[in-house]
């Protein structure tokens, strides 16, 4: 139950922290993108202290024989770089560029109420649905 608690803790800090920042704001995320047009930079402050605070985080966590509500560490073992990879990551940035949300701030926003956003959610729930169909023939 504690995990459960500490996964909606950590989960509106989140949210708060995208929503205060402008991340869940699609025309500020693009005019981010457009570094030929409109740009504005205030993103990369944001990026910037994401960094940071996960930079710290990771070190702390890496000292640690165990997670706080977790009996193990979760992280990554893979470390190539391979054509799915490339290929999703292409997606992602085309997806981002186009509607301005990843799915962090997309969810996040589904609180204002805008019907942008549910239609971009149901769509990238489709989308993710369609990859592990597809992934399965492969």
């Amino acid at each position: 139950m504690i995990s459960i608690l500490m996964a909606l803790v950590a989960g509106v800090i989140f949210s708060l922290g995208l929503m205060i920042s402008g991340m869940a704001n699609p025309a500020k995320v693009q005019n981010f993108l457009d570094v030929a047009g409109q740009w504005d930079p205030s993103l990369a402050f944001v990026m910037i202290g994401a960094i940071g605070v996960g930079a710290v985080a990771f070190r702390i966590a890496g000292k640690r024989s165990k997670p706080l509500v977790a009996d193990t560490f979760s992280l990554p073992t893979r470390t190539d770089i391979d054509k799915p990879l490339l290929a999703g990551a292409a997606i992602f940035g085309i997806g981002w560029g186009l509607a301005g949300y990843c799915p962090g701030p997309a969810i996040a926003s589904i609180s204002i109420g805008a019907t942008t956003t549910f239609f971009f959610v149901i769509s990238m729930l489709a989308g993710m649905i369609l990859a592990k169909f597809t992934k399965r023939l492969l």
